[in-house]
């Protein structure tokens, strides 16, 4: 395809050099009777040269002339140089020596002239009877006009202009050759030399000819087309050198006479380009197969690898490293993933490239390697996303349950300590043996002491069933340091049954005794009733107060915060019951001292004194505003979280919707599209430049996202767009608009290749648009059917009609899936409407070049194509092994047949 550009380029560069030439070469035909025979040169070159090609002609019948003006007055030798060069019967000759019949013989000449639509201009048969010799050369150089000039023609040139453009074309290559004319650009003798080697090299060296040598250079080339051409010698090498300006009908002539001996050769350069045409096609497509096969195979070796990393569920025990796996996840999403994105999008549209220039070049259809197909990719890139969407998933659940596991080991800890430390030294106090040598009041006061403790006991039964109920939970959300959890919970669990036991033991043991016991201090006993509930209060007090917490929205942390409001309402009963305690605490010390009583300053109900009491109290008090301060801090953290799901789904709520309209744009204008497909063309890609303009609103969206999943919010209430679907919605919207551009550039490549016309192509999209009337950018077979019919189409409702109307929805629709894309429409219409290169016409190509033969040699090859798709073919035609067949012959024909398919021949 590239050589025939290229010649059509330069086709078109040499006319407008012929067009600008300041000496035009050529005088016209109805201007011989004005400036014929001004140079006497003029007249002995024209005199020798059309004698020589009428000689080249006569020769074939048995004859020739030797005084061009004195041969043809009879008008004989005039009808028989006809009859030769047209091989046609002309009228019979009339055989008489008079002067009328010679009229009328030469006037049966000009009259079969003139037949062939050649305007004579003060040509008449009296004056070539007479001899006159300017008239008779005006006669002889028409005839080589309309016999050997005029069916010249290259590259839709007219006869002149194709001659010399032929002779510009095949000289092109050499040094110091410029032809511009038919008269000095071949005084230096170099156009005729060159002409010859570049079909004979082997006939001149063309090495050692010098440009100021133009005597040489001519008679070597006039000798050797004598002697190898067959060319007789129509022009002396002096004439031409001795001549300021040679004569252009005379070099005409000589040239045309080199044009058809080398006509041959033309045609095999014919047959080689179309050969180079369809095989650079070839070399293109094959690339594109091998550009296709790579990126599909990289790019699925790419899912084979990340899809285990996806589904890796094993979980990590600390926050940290559990964040670290989520920080990862977004890096793979920001950053690895976008660039595969692209990949598969461009994949699918070399794929669909790729197809449309085999079609247009009548090519078999493209199959991928087994597991490459574009189903195969995007079947793997779905597998990708769902393990994707379960690992952000699971990530998430992790951090949520790790926090949780957190706050909960952190509850357990705490607990744990607060009652380790409140059964510290318990056992010992319950397996004393005081009682057994105590005083009747020391008994009575022991009792009491252990109802105390007793009392104290249940009070913390709720704590000792919060820590195992907590260490429950622990083992059943898989806390990783759950072996420690469950050993030092059992610990508490079997102290906390011993101390029952040796409780109920003691209590038993005081009861035998309590009949010895009498007196008992009732103001002890009522602070130590009274002092362990507060304390048990207070210590409870403290407990909560410096109790972790975790919330997730300010309705949360409101409601802990009312809570707190509640507490520190009830400690002015709190300092109440205080102060009336430690009253009690006060009167026991004034009856002590008021009677005396020998108590050793201590209470025996209770170790709690009035110390602890206001060192808990002061405690309390201390922990009440820290706790405010946590709730205020807490707080303004959820406001903050509250903030960041106003501003993502204020931004989401926006960049939603605008994906939405845009993918619905974009389905209008595939659909609605106006002026030629470069104007679309260029109309999609401003569009597609805009909607990549909008990447940095993705971007910053982006980013507020993972503020959020950074401050663990797991909820918005304010939007229904989370950032899954704003990104489906932008990569689907990317591929769409890159679609429907790759849609418009195969309609280009398929007008173009196919010569279809910008208002054929309106034609084609108004009728598909009209009879698509749900705009879905197909048709069903009745509305495709309507649609042919539009365009002409004979496909009426009988039997042969129907038949026919099969046959196409077999080709544009070959899945039978019901509906015509505009893409398989556009491919029908164009195979319907334009000629392309058959296997046949590469065929026939090949044979020129093989000289008819069924097969073709590796030289010959590399004599008629450029050195690169010559080396193609020899590479890939097969031997050949017919029964004519010769050593090194190649098969074109099962080459020519692999080209195109079997189904093409």
């Amino acid at each position: 395809m590239g050589v025939v550009s290229s010649s059509r380029w330069q086709t078109r560069l040499l006319k407008q050099k012929i067009a600008s030439n300041e000496n035009d070469y050529m005088p016209q035909e109805d201007d011989w009777d004005r400036d014929m025979l001004l140079d006497p040169a003029w007249e002995k070159q024209q005199r020798k040269t059309f004698t020589a090609w009428c000689n080249s002609h006569l020769r074939k019948a048995g004859t020739q002339i030797e005084n061009i003006e004195e041969d043809f007055r009879d008008g004989l030798k005039l009808m028989l140089l006809l009859e030769v060069i047209s091989g046609e019967r002309l009228a019979k000759p009339e055989r008489g020596k008079m002067r009328v019949h010679k009229i009328s013989n030469v006037n049966k000449a000009l009259h079969y002239i003139t037949s062939k639509g050649v305007k004579l201009v003060s040509i008449g048969a009296e004056e070539i009877v007479d001899g006159n010799a300017k008239m008779t050369l005006g006669m002889i150089w028409t005839i080589i006009l309309r016999f050997a000039i005029q069916d010249i023609s290259v590259e839709e040139t007219s006869a002149k202009e194709g001659l010399l453009l032929w002779c510009q074309r095949k000289t092109a290559p050499y040094k110091n050759v410029n032809i511009q004319n038919f008269h000095i650009s071949w005084k230096d003798g170099l156009g005729f030399c060159a002409l010859i080697h570049r079909h004979r090299p082997e006939l001149i060296d063309y090495g050692k000819l010098r440009k100021d040598d133009p005597m040489t250079n001519l008679n070597t080339a006039f000798d050797v087309a004598e002697k190898y051409l067959d060319i007789p010698k129509m022009l002396d090498a002096e004439d031409i050198v001795g001549t300021a300006r040679p004569d252009e009908k005379a070099i005409m002539t000589y040239v045309s006479s080199f044009y058809h001996a080398f006509s041959g050769a033309q045609k095999a350069e014919t047959a080689a380009n179309r050969i180079c045409k369809v095989l650079a096609v070839n070399q293109e497509n094959e690339q594109l197969m091998e550009d296709y096969e790579k990126l599909a195979s990289d790019l699925l070796e790419w899912i084979r690898r990340t899809i285990p990393w996806l589904e890796n569920r094993a979980p990590e025990n600390t926050m940290l490293a559990m964040q670290q796996k989520l920080e990862d996840f977004r890096d793979y999403r920001r950053q690895h993933k976008p660039p595969k994105v692209q990949e598969k999008c461009q994949l699918e549209i070399n794929f669909n490239t790729l197809q449309t220039k085999l079609r247009l070049s009548n090519r078999p259809a493209f199959m991928p390697s087994e597991g490459k197909m574009v189903s195969d990719v995007s079947n793997a890139w779905g597998g990708l996303e769902g393990a994707e969407k379960g690992y952000e998933e699971w990530l998430l659940n992790e951090i949520r349950r790790l926090e949780r596991l957190d706050h909960l080991a952190e509850k357990f800890r705490q607990k744990a300590a607060t009652h380790e430390a409140w059964t510290e030294g318990k056992e010992e106090m319950l397996q004393a043996r005081d009682f057994e040598t105590a005083s009747l009041s020391e008994i009575k006061a022991l009792l009491k002491k252990h109802e105390a403790f007793e009392s104290d006991l249940a009070a913390h039964q709720d704590r000792v069933e919060q820590i195992a109920a907590i260490a429950q939970e622990l083992n059943e959300l898989d806390y990783y340091d759950s072996p420690s959890v469950n050993s030092r919970c059992q610990r508490i669990c079997d102290r906390w049954d011993a101390l029952g036991a040796l409780t109920q033991k003691r209590s038993e043991a005081l009861q035998r005794t309590e009949k010895l016991l009498e007196t008992i201090d009732q103001l002890y006993l009522e602070f130590a009733k009274r002092a362990a509930p507060f304390n048990n209060w207070m210590e409870g007090a403290m407990e909560d107060l410096q109790d972790t917490f975790i919330v997730h929205t300010i309705e949360e942390i409101q409601g802990l915060s009312t809570a707190h409001e509640q507490f520190k309402a009830t400690l002015p009963d709190a300092d109440k019951e205080r102060g009336a305690i430690l009253g009690i605490h006060n009167e026991i010390a004034k009856i002590v001292a008021t009677y005396h009583v020998n108590m050793a300053g201590t209470n025996p109900y209770t170790t709690i004194n009035p110390q602890d009491i206001n060192a808990k109290w002061d405690k309390v008090r201390q922990l009440v505003p820290q706790r405010d301060q946590a709730l205020i801090e807490e707080h303004a953290r959820q406001q903050n979280n509250e903030r960041l799901r106003r501003q993502f789904a204020n931004q989401a709520n926006v960049i939603g919707p605008w994906i939405q309209t845009k993918m619905e744009e974009i389905g209008r204008i595939s659909i609605e599209m106006h002026g030629t497909l470069e104007d679309q063309l260029t109309h999609l890609r401003q569009y597609e430049k805009n909607i990549v303009n909008y990447k940095p609103k993705i971007d910053q969206l982006e980013g507020d996202h993972q503020l959020i999943q950074e401050a663990l919010i797991f909820d918005n209430k304010h939007t229904n767009y989370t950032m899954e679907h704003i990104r489906v919605g932008w990569e689907q919207l990317l591929t769409t608009i890159a679609r429907t551009i790759n849609e418009i550039e195969n309609q280009i490549l398929t007008r173009d290749a196919k010569g279809i016309s910008q208002d054929q192509m309106n034609e084609f999209r108004a009728s598909f648009n009209h009879f698509d009337r749900d705009h879905s950018g197909t048709l069903g077979a009745e509305e495709f059917k309507a649609c042919l019919i539009s365009l002409g189409f004979d496909i009426a409702n009988d039997a042969q009609g129907e038949a026919e109307f099969s046959r196409i929805m077999s080709i544009v629709d070959p899945n039978r899936v019901g509906v015509v894309t505009f893409q398989a429409f556009i491919d029908f219409m164009s195979r319907e409407t334009a000629d392309t290169d058959t296997a046949d016409q590469v065929m026939a190509s090949f044979k020129v070049l093989a000289g008819d033969k069924n097969f073709i040699m590796a030289d010959e090859l590399r004599r008629e194509l450029p050195p690169d798709q010559a080396e193609y073919c020899i590479a890939r035609m097969a031997p050949y092994s017919g029964t004519d067949a010769v050593p090194g012959a190649l098969d074109y024909m099962s080459f020519s047949t692999a080209l195109y398919g079997e189904s093409d021949l």
